[in-house]
């Protein structure tokens, strides 16, 4: 796919931005960053059959990876990351790897993304299997990185999905279940750090927090497997219990820090 194709490396639709003010920058980042739902809902009919498939095999014990490079590793590092503290799941459930390393999550690693064989290299220390997912994240769908990944997970029996900000690219050609989001050209041109990555981010939380819910790792619309590691989580999950079992803060919050999590405290309520 050439660079003039891509539609995320298109001219924006300003220019002249050193001569804006702060509230016409402001004010037309805004008008850009609306544009991103709309593109989201749009494929919508391609996430849901993803998650779909990605469920059954969580359930027998598989994993999902994200894989990507710059901004979409990052953005797939920090949706992995988020996942344990919030539903109580071990970090091995849902894993981020980022072209570079560890390191390329705070600097740029020179030409990471360019090696092509990188990506699986780095799933084979997990030692894949056929429950596993791979989910490729380039707003290009060419960055070699993830390419090389889906290519060799899906051949090796993985379920392949991608996110992308380009339609028709090598990376939803790669996989089984792409998703494209179009945002259309971004407000710096090229910088898709911006729509892309807010798209990427929105579908991330799309995937990850409906497979949580399905997964049981919510009750009603609340956190119940939520970590303890702070005195707002404490609080939280305090006042969860006071809602639910009509307790008093004070035992609410003895029978939470006894229980370990709201979940635990209800079950050891009800028998």
């Amino acid at each position: 796919m050439e660079l003039k194709d891509k539609i995320t490396e298109q001219p924006s639709r300003y220019d002249h931005l050193e001569k804006m003010s702060v509230t016409e920058l402001l004010q037309h980042i805004n008008e850009e960053d609306a544009l991103v739902a709309a593109a989201v809902r749009k494929a919508l009919l391609q996430i849901e059959p993803l998650v779909e498939a990605i469920e059954p095999r969580m359930r027998r014990g598989g994993r999902l990876f994200y894989v990507g490079a710059g901004t979409s590793g990052r953005l797939g590092v920090l949706d992995a990351s988020e996942l344990p503290p919030t539903f109580g799941v071990p970090d091995t459930w849902v894993v981020g790897l980022i072209a570079g390393g560890e390191q390329a999550l705070r600097h740029a690693v020179e030409r990471a993304e360019d090696v092509a064989e990188q990506g699986w290299q780095d799933l084979l220390s997990y030692a894949p299997t056929p429950d596993d997912t791979v989910l490729g994240i380039a707003a290009s769908g060419t960055t070699p990185y993830v390419l090389g990944a889906v290519k060799e997970a899906r051949e090796n029996g993985l379920l392949s999905g991608c996110i992308t900000s380009n339609p028709g690219t090598p990376l939803a050609q790669a996989v089984e279940f792409p998703i494209e989001t179009i945002v259309g050209p971004e407000f710096v041109t090229g910088s898709s750090r911006m729509k892309s990555g807010t798209a990427q981010k929105m579908v991330l939380n799309m995937i990850s927090t409906t497979l949580m819910i399905r997964l049981g790792r919510v009750q009603g619309n609340r956190m119940v497997n939520m970590q303890l590691t702070n005195d707002k989580l404490v609080d939280r999950g305090t006042r969860m219990l006071q809602h639910s079992l009509g307790l008093s803060y004070e035992e609410a919050q003895q029978r939470l820090l006894e229980a370990g999590s709201v979940s635990e405290a209800i079950t050891k309520t009800k028998y």
